[in-house]
Order: structure tokens, then C-alpha cells, then sequence
């Protein structure tokens, strides 16, 4: 029931001036000659029409507006005709003001122009039967030309404003989404400037902290190496631990390496390169490193792409962070379904011309849950990853006054972004 009721409000569609205008007819109503009962059908139709006429410009949106205008005209027509004994003196004439500030309402100003001609010829069609009995004096004609003068100035000055008020709210829409946009802006910047603190204060914890471990790693190393040269006869087993808590020394000294990696301030040397170069060395160095992986490569390179100010190596190592990434995201997929791409378009962003990178592959994606935070340091969802690989290529992307998000990928697996901005 509550349905039926919502579905049958649905299809009026009315506003406070229609209830103005009903008002307006019913004054008419009331005024003399009230007993004409052709007078009051006309005045209900137009009352009626004019409640309803929402809900046909809402289902006839291209030709409505013109229906509507029709429709006004030939009840203002019936108005005239039913008022008065010769219907070019009816002191209802007036009522073609109805058709002609629709019109100037839904159309443009020479659209409104020939609305209001055609209203003023049917207007003025009343003379045909009045010039047969009557003559055309000098101040009759006079006034009626006066009459279709006004319909005009009535047209002109509401489409005017009509106009006026549509250039106004599309400034204040375009003002809106400019709005939108910076704020938009504004709030990538502060989770930038916030995800920068964090690495900043956990640059410096993991500095200090793989300095004070690298000593007691060397000594402990260095007491390994000699207890299993000194006991590698006498006693075997003993030997081979020894080599063991070697090994994972130097397995802890490259986890610190990669620590100090992420806390030592970048040294960027930005001079203008060719990305495409830089992306192709990347593709290269990780399908020689995994050369079995059965990834199809796809490269779509725009042609004048510019080039952009950054650190080639540098530049290198997030393209082949992030291109490894993408490998072993799709370790677990079939051969036939190993697709990465590799996508570079001429980009502006915040301002600046530089190009876009797009890294995408389809493996099975990142979740929503992490999205997030895939970008903070010690984050991983790899069983053996330390979090660093993707802070590290932020920083390095950040140092280069670009940015990178992990974008929805409507085909599934991961979308990387990166922009890089052009020399200037």
C-alpha cells in the first residue's frame, strides 16, 4: 500500500508557484461573466494542465516544453472566444501572458520570439470576425498593437532573466565542483603529509635501531666463522650449527640493510629522462630475474610523451619493485591468464604536466581491507615480506614531487598509478 502511494505521488509534480497559479485561475473564476459555463471548463482545463504540466516535461523532456506552449495557447484561445461579445475586446486577453512566459521559461530567446508570435497571431485572429462587423479605428488599432507590443517586452524580460539565473547556477556548479576538487586535493595532501611524518619518525627509530644491531650481528657473526673453522673436524654437527647462525646473520644484515635503506635520506639527482627507458630496463632487469614466469607483457606508450625530471636509478628501482610485485602476485595464476601492463599517457595533475605511469596486472588484486595501508611501512601481506618495498617506493616517488595510489581495477588484480612531473 505504501508502495502504491509513493508510485501515484510519483507522478504529480507540483511546486508552491503552481499552487500560486491555481490560486490566480480561481480569481479569474470568480470575476465576471461568472455564469459562462464555457469560461469556467476553459479556467479548470488550464488549472488542471497547469498542475500536470511537470509531469509531462518530465516524461517528454524534448518535446514537452513545446506541447505545453501549444496546449496554453489554445486554452487561452477557448478563454478569449468564451469571454466578451467580440473576443478581440475580452478583457481576459491577458491570459496569453500564460504560453508566452512558458516559452520564454523553457526555450531560448528566438525559440521565445516565435512562441510569442505564434501567440500574438492567435490572438489577433479574433480580428477576423470582428472587422466584419465592426471598423478598425486608428485607437483601436493602436491599442492592439500596444497589447502585442507588451507580449513581447513580457517574453523578452523573463527570458532574460530565465538566462541570467541558468548562467548562475551553472557558475555556482562549476564553483561547487571546483570546490569538491580542492578539497579532494586537500585531503590527499594531509594523508601525504601525515604518511610523510610517519616515515620521517620511523626512519629515524629504524636508523638507530639497525646501527645498535649491526654490531652485535658482526661479533656474533664473526664468532660463528670461527667456531666452525675450529670445530669443523672434531665435531661436525656443532660446525654445521655454527654455519646456520652464520647464514641467518647475513639474512638479519640484509633485513637492517633494507632498513637503513628506507631511513637514510634520499640523495636525488632529478635530471630530464626518457620514462619509456627507464620502464623498458625495468621489464628487462625483473624478466631476467624471473624468466620462467610466463608473463605476457603489454606496453602502451603514447607517442610526445614528455620527458620527466627524476633520478634514473632511482626511478628504476620503484618500477622494479613494482613490476616484481606484479610477478609474484601472479605466480598462483594460469600461464595463459599472466598479463601485465604497462600503460604511459601525457598527465596533469595539481597543476602540473609530467606523464602517468600505470602498472596493472591480473592476479587476484588487493583486498579492500588492506588498501589502506599498503603504503605504511612494515605492512606486507607476503609471509616472508618486511613492509618496506612499497614505502620505500613512495618516498622515492614523493622525493620526486610525484605521487602513487593503488587504484580500483574494474577487471580485477592491482592498479598501480604513478605520475612524474615533466621539466618545466
Amino acid at each position: 500500500m505504501q508502495e502504491t502511494k509513493q508510485s501515484a505521488m510519483g507522478w504529480i509534480r507540483a511546486t508552491w508557484i503552481d499552487i500560486v497559479w491555481l490560486l490566480f485561475i480561481l480569481g479569474l473564476a470568480l470575476l465576471p461573466p461568472i455564469g459562462e459555463i464555457h469560461k469556467q471548463i476553459t479556467l479548470a482545463a488550464i488549472g488542471v494542465f497547469q498542475f500536470f504540466e511537470g509531469t509531462l516535461v518530465g516524461f517528454l523532456p524534448q518535446r514537452g516544453p513545446a506541447y505545453s506552449v501549444l496546449i496554453k495557447i489554445g486554452l487561452s484561445t477557448l478563454l478569449i472566444d468564451h469571454t466578451g461579445d467580440v473576443g478581440i475586446n475580452s478583457a481576459y486577453y491577458q491570459i496569453y501572458y500564460l504560453p508566452i512566459v512558458t516559452a520564454a521559461i523553457y526555450f531560448g530567446p528566438i525559440a521565445t520570439i516565435l512562441w510569442t508570435t505564434l501567440a500574438s497571431l492567435a490572438y489577433a485572429s479574433f480580428l477576423i470576425p470582428a472587422l466584419q462587423e465592426y471598423e478598425l479605428t486608428a485607437e483601436g488599432a493602436a491599442t492592439f498593437a500596444t497589447r502585442l507590443l507588451f507580449f513581447y517586452l513580457a517574453a523578452i524580460l523573463v527570458n532574460r532573466f530565465v538566462i541570467a539565473n541558468k548562467k548562475h547556477v551553472q557558475r555556482l556548479q562549476t564553483l561547487s565542483e571546483t570546490l569538491e576538487q580542492t578539497n579532494l586535493q586537500l585531503r590527499r595532501a594531509e594523508a601525504d603529509a601525515r604518511r610523510s611524518e610517519r616515515l620521517a619518525a620511523l626512519g629515524q627509530l629504524s636508523a638507530g635501531l639497525a646501527h645498535e644491531i649491526r654490531n652485535p650481528l658482526g661479533v656474533i657473526k664473526g664468532s660463528a666463522e670461527m667456531l666452525a673453522g675450529k670445530l669443523k673436524d672434531a665435531q661436525p654437527l656443532a660446525s654445521e650449527l655454527a654455519s646456520y647462525i652464520s647464514s641467518e646473520v647475513n639474512r638479519l644484515n640484509a633485513l637492517v640493510a633494507r632498513f637503513l635503506d628506507f631511513a637514510r635520506p634520499l640523495s636525488v639527482e632529478l635530471r630530464p629522462q626518457c620514462v619509456t627507458d627507464i620502464l623498458d630496463r625495468s621489464i628487462d632487469s625483473v624478466q631476467n630475474q624471473l624468466p620462467n614466469e610466463g608473463v605476457k607483457v603489454q606496453k602502451n606508450y603514447a607517442a610526445n610523451l614528455p620527458q620527466v625530471l627524476a633520478d634514473e636509478q632511482l626511478c628504476e628501482r620503484v618500477f622494479v619493485n613494482l613490476i616484481t610485485n606484479a610477478y609474484q602476485a601472479m605466480s598462483g595464476v594460469e600461464n595463459g591468464d599472466k598479463v601485465l601492463r604497462v600503460s604511459v599517457l601525457p598527465e596533469s595533475a595539481n597543476g602540473a604536466y609530467g606523464a602517468g605511469i600505470v602498472i596493472e596486472d591480473t592476479g587476484p588484486g588487493v583486498s579492500p581491507e588492506i588498501r589502506e595501508q599498503i603504503f605504511n611501512p612494515f605492512f606486507t601481506s607476503k609471509k616472508d615480506g618486511v613492509g618496506l618495498g612499497l614505502s620505500i617506493v613512495a618516498k622515492i616517488v614523493d622525493e620526486h614531487r610525484g605521487w602513487i595510489k593503488l587504484e580500483d581495477h574494474p577487471g580485477g588484480g592491482a592498479r598501480f598509478h604513478v605520475f612524474l612531473p615533466a621539466q618545466s
